[in-house]
């Protein structure tokens, strides 16, 4: 098993993103490899990911997206476009002074990373994907499985300020529930893991700008609707938890279609936080496809 990671160890900086401010955690030397986290994380997300790749020779980048922790958070949902987002891992590439990486994403992280790679494909040396759908097969799946049910707290999370009041009640006891309740082992989430993601959302503004996502999502739509037909010529994998209540396994069916160099490795016993639930096993898949492709 994974033993609990020490995050004192790894260095903090600061990069101006297209004039954003995003905070990230930086560990290793070698070929960049950016870990971008879903919601309701933040970096500490990867924390038994980072020390894996730094020790296997990767130069590690593990931001807070936009809006997250102690990254600035734009007003307004017009900021959390799926454009603005891709914008920041183009731009976070181009701070780390290189010119491509491989891209590492979960649930939200993992739809941004889904993008970056059709809409700039010149940065994206390998694509790995954690329990986030790629565009065209999520909306296959939407109205032919029980996706469309599962989805239900999308809508619930466009009402103004109610998502925001139901998290902080209780001391962020949802947030606690949501990270345990969906977990497959017990001890995914340690009382520390969960002091510290209390203390992430509990930055001012972090949760209306991290909820802002599912607003922007509707609101605005997606980039080029035509982007999501787009072949994915990079190296592949997808990682998924088979026990995730919000994403149906379905998902990972018929990507050969847009991802022809895909490989999907399916966790029977792990959920949505698949890299949480089963750490030796994502770290393992993880570094076999940074070393092999």
């Amino acid at each position: 098993m994974t033993r609990q990671p020490d995050p004192a160890a790894w260095e903090h900086g600061d990069a101006d993103v297209g004039g954003v401010r995003l905070h990230y955690v930086e560990a290793g030397d070698g070929e960049l490899t950016l870990l971008l986290h879903g919601f309701p994380d933040f970096w500490y997300s990867w924390r038994h990911q980072i020390p894996a790749l730094a020790g296997a020779g990767c130069r590690v980048i593990a931001p807070d997206l936009r809006g997250y922790n102690t990254s600035e958070k734009p007003e307004g949902i017009r900021a959390y476009r799926i454009e603005e987002l891709v914008a920041d891992v183009v731009g976070l590439v181009r701070h780390a002074g290189a010119a491509r990486a491989t891209l590492v994403g979960h649930d939200w992280g993992g739809i941004v990373a889904w993008y970056t790679a059709m809409l700039h494909p010149e940065v994206v040396e390998r694509l790995v994907i954690l329990n986030a759908p790629h565009p065209a097969v999520f909306n296959r799946e939407l109205f032919r499985s029980t996706q469309l049910l599962r989805s239900w707290y999308v809508g619930a999370f466009q009402i103004p300020h109610l998502p925001e009041a139901l998290f902080r009640a209780g001391d962020y006891a949802l947030l606690e529930r949501v990270l345990r309740g969906e977990s497959v082992r017990a001890d995914a989430f340690t009382d520390e893991d969960i002091r510290r993601y209390k203390e992430a959302v509990a930055q001012p503004g972090a949760l209306t700008a991290s909820i802002n996502y599912y607003r922007a999502a509707l609101r605005y739509g997606r980039p080029e609707l035509a982007a999501e037909r787009r072949t994915i010529e990079a190296p592949t994998l997808v990682i998924w938890g088979e026990q995730d209540p919000h994403l149906v396994v379905g998902l990972t069916e018929g990507l050969e279609e847009w991802v022809p160099r895909v490989r999907v490795a399916r966790i029977r016993d792990a959920g949505h936080w698949v890299q949480a639930d089963a750490p030796d096993r994502v770290n393992e898949l993880l570094l076999d496809f940074v070393r092999n492709g």
